[in-house]
Order: C-alpha cells, then sequence, then structure tokens
C-alpha cells in the first residue's frame, strides 16, 4: 500500500492554475501514467468487444465451428483483460485522487504557515476552510479525469478506424459527429465555469461568516445584536442558494446533453447500419457490431464529457488555490540575511529594552500599546531590534526558533491534548503542566493527555484554556518567550502560583510579561511602565508602586483581593 500524504510535497508551480494542476500531474507521474496506460487497456478491449461479436456471428451464420469457438475464447480473454485492468485503473485513480487532494492540502497548510500573522488580513477564514473541504475534492477530480479521459480518447480513435474500414459513411458518421458532440458540451462549459466561480466566491464568504458568528457569538448576545447578524446570515445564505440552483441549472443541462446527444448519435448510427444490412453492403455480423459500437461510444463520450467537467471545476478550485500560494507575508525575509546576534531585544519606538536572562514586566496604562509592544519584539511588525540589528533583517524562521509570543488569541487544535501540548515530545510537559498550575485539567480529563481537545478547545472553559496555552508556550522554551496577559481569566491563588513557578521554570532564559497585575509582577525583575507608547519610568515593581503614582494607580486599579 502507498503511504498517504508524502513526506515533502514539494515546490508547487504557482504560476497559473494550469501550471499547478500540471505539478500536482508531474508530481505522480508514475501512478498517473500506470493508470493512463490501465485506463487505453481497459477501453481499447471494451472496443475491441463489438467487432469481435460480429465475426462470432459472422462465423456461425457460415456454420463455421471451429471458428465461432475461436472468437469466443478470443472474446473471452479480452473481458478478463478488461476486468483486471478495470479494477486496476481504479485503484490508481483513488490513489492519484488522494495524492492531488493531499498534496494541496499539505502546500496550503505549509503555506498558511510561512504567512503567519498575514493570513488573516489577506484571505478569509472561509476561503481557507473552502479550500480544504471542496477545492481539493474537486482538484483530486481534474487530476483523476487525466487517465479516463485519456482512455476513452484512445477508444473512440479505435472504433472511428474500425468503423471506416467496414464502412466508410458510418466511419464518416463517427469521424464529424464526435467533435460535433464535444463542441455542444464544450458551449455549456463556460457559463458553468463562471456560475462555478461565483458560487465558490460566495460559498466562501459565507463560511468565514458563520466561523466569525460561533466565534463572537456570546458577545453578540451580550449586545443584542444577534438578531440583526442572523438576518444578514440568512439573506447572505439565501443568495447563496439562488447561486446554487442557478448553477445546478446548467449542470442539469450538461447532464442532459450527456445523456441525450450520445442517445442520438447511438440512433442515427443504428438507423445507417441497418440501411446499409438491407441494401446488402454490410453483413449481419456488421451490423451487430455497429449497433454496438454505437452503444459503446455512449461511455467514451460520457468520460469525454465528464473529463471537461471535472477539468473545468478543477481549474476554478486550483486558481483558489495559486492565489493563496502567491501571497507574500507583510514581513518577508530579507534578500541578505545576517547572522543572528546576541544582545538585548529592544523596541526603540517605546523604549523598551530586555535584558537576557531576566524576568521582565511591560505594564501599559493602555493594554493595546502593551499589544502592539509584543507585536514589534516578535516581527510580526516592524521595528524592534536584537542586539542592534532590525528582526527584520534575520530570516524569519530564526527569529519564531528564538522568540515566541503567546497571546491570549491563540488557540488550542483539535486532536490529543497531548500532541497539542508537546507535539515533538521533549519531555518537558510535566513540568510546564506544573508551572502554568494546569495539572488538575490534565487530571480531571476522561483519558488524561490522550484525551482529544474539541474544536477550538470549547470543551474548555476561559481559564482552563488560558492555562494550557501557557503550559504549551513554556513547554516550547524559546530563548526569549513574550506572555501577554497570561493570567488575566484565572482566580488569584492560581494566579499567584503561575506567577513564581514561571519564574523558576524560566530561570536563566528571558521572559517578558504584558500584565498589570501585581500578584505577577511582585515576582518579576524588573518593570517598565509605558504610557501613551513610551516607556515612562523603570525598576522594580516596588520601586515603581512606592515612586511613580501613575503606575500605582494602573497596577492598583487591576489588583484582585
Amino acid at each position: 500500500m502507498r503511504r498517504l500524504p508524502v513526506a515533502d510535497p514539494g515546490l508547487p508551480d504557482a504560476r497559473s492554475a494550469t501550471r499547478y494542476l500540471s505539478w500536482l500531474i508531474g508530481r505522480s507521474g508514475m501512478t498517473i501514467g500506470t493508470a493512463v496506460v490501465l485506463a487505453v487497456a481497459w477501453m481499447g478491449c471494451q472496443s475491441l468487444v463489438p467487432a469481435m461479436v460480429g465475426r462470432a456471428i459472422d462465423a456461425a451464420a457460415r456454420e463455421h465451428g471451429r471458428a465461432l469457438l475461436g472468437w469466443a475464447l478470443a472474446l473471452f480473454g479480452v473481458g478478463v483483460v478488461q476486468a483486471l485492468t478495470g479494477i486496476s485503473r481504479h485503484r490508481f485513480a483513488v490513489v492519484n485522487w488522494l495524492g492531488a487532494g493531499f498534496r494541496t492540502v499539505q502546500v496550503t497548510v505549509r503555506q498558511a504557515n510561512r504567512l503567519g500573522s498575514s493570513l488573516p488580513r489577506r484571505l478569509a477564514a472561509g476561503e481557507v476552510v473552502a479550500i480544504g473541504t471542496s477545492d481539493i475534492n474537486h482538484i483530486g477530480g481534474a487530476v483523476d479525469v487525466a487517465a479516463r479521459g485519456t482512455g476513452a480518447l484512445l477508444a473512440v480513435t479505435t472504433v472511428t478506424v474500425l468503423l471506416l474500414r467496414t464502412s466508410v459513411p458510418l466511419g464518416l458518421v463517427v469521424l464529424v459527429g464526435v467533435p460535433a458532440l464535444m463542441a455542444v458540451v464544450s458551449g455549456l462549459i463556460r457559463p458553468l465555469h463562471r456560475r462555478q466561480q461565483a458560487y465558490r466566491e460566495q460559498q466562501g464568504r459565507l463560511t468565514g461568516q458563520a466561523a466569525d458568528l460561533v466565534t463572537g457569538l456570546r458577545v453578540l448576545r451580550g449586545v443584542g445584536g444577534e438578531a440583526v447578524m442572523v438576518a444578514r446570515y440568512r439573506a447572505q445564505s439565501q443568495a447563496l442558494r439562488a447561486a446554487g440552483v442557478r448553477t445546478a441549472a446548467v449542470e442539469s443541462l450538461l447532464e442532459a446533453a450527456q445523456v441525450l446527444l450520445p442517445g442520438t448519435f447511438l440512433v442515427l448510427v443504428t438507423w445507417l447500419g441497418a440501411r446499409s444490412a438491407a441494401d446488402g453492403r454490410i453483413t449481419v455480423g456488421q451490423l451487430v457490431s455497429f449497433y454496438a459500437y454505437a452503444a459503446f461510444l455512449v461511455a467514451p463520450l460520457r468520460q469525454l464529457t465528464d473529463s471537461i467537467d471535472k477539468l473545468t471545476r478543477g481549474h476554478v478550485s486550483a486558481r483558489r488555490v495559486v492565489a493563496m500560494l502567491r501571497m507574500r507575508r507583510d514581513l518577508p525575509d530579507p534578500p541578505v540575511p545576517v547572522a543572528p546576534p546576541g544582545g538585548d531585544l529592544a523596541d526603540p519606538e517605546s523604549g523598551v529594552r530586555i535584558v537576557p536572562g531576566r524576568l521582565t514586566a511591560i505594564v501599559a496604562e493602555d493594554p493595546a500599546d502593551a499589544a502592539r509592544i509584543a507585536d514589534r519584539l516578535g516581527r510580526y511588525a516592524p521595528g524592534a531590534t536584537l542586539g542592534g540589528v532590525p528582526l527584520t533583517e534575520l530570516p524569519l524562521a530564526v527569529v519564531r526558533e528564538r522568540i515566541l509570543v503567546a497571546e491570549n488569541e491563540a488557540r488550542l487544535f483539535s486532536g490529543r491534548l497531548r500532541a497539542d501540548l508537546d507535539p515533538y515530545r521533549s519531555g518537558r510537559l510535566p513540568q510546564a503542566l506544573a508551572a502554568a498550575a494546569a495539572q488538575d485539567i490534565v487530571d480531571g480529563l476522561p483519558h488524561g493527555l490522550d484525551s482529544v481537545v474539541a474544536e477550538r478547545g470549547r470543551s474548555f472553559s476561559g481559564g482552563q484554556q488560558q492555562r494550557l496555552r501557557l503550559a504549551r508556550a513554556l513547554v516550547a522554551d524559546p530563548e526569549i518567550l513574550i506572555l501577554v496577559e497570561p493570567t488575566n481569566a484565572v482566580d488569584a491563588h492560581t494566579e499567584a502560583r503561575i506567577a513564581e513557578r514561571i519564574r523558576a521554570v524560566r530561570a536563566g532564559r528571558t521572559t517578558v510579561v504584558c500584565s498589570s497585575s501585581p500578584l505577577v509582577l511582585r515576582h518579576t525583575d524588573r518593570v517598565l511602565h509605558v504610557r501613551r507608547g513610551r516607556v515612562v519610568a523603570a525598576g522594580t515593581h516596588h520601586e515603581l508602586l512606592a515612586g511613580e503614582p501613575g503606575y500605582a494607580r494602573v497596577v492598583l486599579r487591576g489588583d484582585r483581593p
């Protein structure tokens, strides 16, 4: 059995949708080539059956028993080959379909990781969800039909040649009729393409709105906006339904054409063959062969029209994937990155300077100022330096490895809790759970760390999610850890334990805490007081509490008895 997905999907060709689909076909060249050979053999065997049946009938009419037996055995052999190649072709078709879908998932997830914080600003959540749910199916289908379409085309060619050798008029009917049928079907593909694209865009927007509604439902209820948002969602849902009906109308015409046109073609070829047999131009066996050929042509013709349809759908979906793959980060890697230096992490815009190896707190009168400083220190926005070198001149991978920003907007991932908190089995998880006061959460789960986390961690309370996110950040154990309000959702007793244990577990490492809680600040080495985006005072918690009235107001306002 072949393992999917593959370890390395490769570097996709994102210059256009056609090039991306070609890249997918090239990455699965061996299996697609095998599927093409099997499809050619499968359809080729089917195209030979009518001729062999006609020869067998003619042999029986002439009372040639040995010839009849020979054709019967040949027909049996062709049937066995057809069955074996059909089964094998289908297996390879499934492999190709899954391979294209999995590779698309891999390259889009990798791109999402590269974009990082830039992704939500450049692409709606609904678009990302739609790529992973519907687009991968269409792309897989487009890659899969490469084999079936090739086999169907060869089968039509084979039948045309056989008919031309038997009867030139009938062969010419097939030779002219098949392209005419393809032209009619292709005329329906273009409007279907446009409507599918419009439907896909509306679907992505509606999916994103649904995700936003689920996330902010509690807030909407609190401000009384639930009814307004529901009405807006209902209206957009109806618009999407109408777009779906318009798309289905063209699809129904296409399906009808796929049945009606080949059926009409079958009637025409059968009628012409009967006229030729009545005039004595062909034998009875040849008449049977003509009818069988006409009936057989329905299948490859439908395969060809289905291939056009799937290629069109796949092209629409590939265009979406390519648009995502061509996006660039807000802060891309520098053309000539410098070697990562040591020294202080600083934000010249605010005057924040973090001394290595110490636990530093940032207390801002406006919490948004602290969040913006954390973004700059983590290279989510330009401005910060490390050892005097701007972070924008360092490779992003190096910055992410050395600096970790853990904020409350982070989410728990679905799946087993152990894999979420410690994906690389570092062995630091027990210590991190103890430091984050989260061991009781694990103990309360039915299967402990092997319990499955619900989507976005909704099965946990806000305080439990916060403690688990903190444990995940401590497991990562980066050189510089920046925690944004890591304890604002827990009770005072738990907060005091967490603050004390963070200091112990991060001893000798650089840690920054953005918080105004005195329970946290009393365990820090140094505190920076920020007002209007600038550092106005620095010192220990007790020094600032005694000498800075503004600092005392901010801290005591946030004190929780």
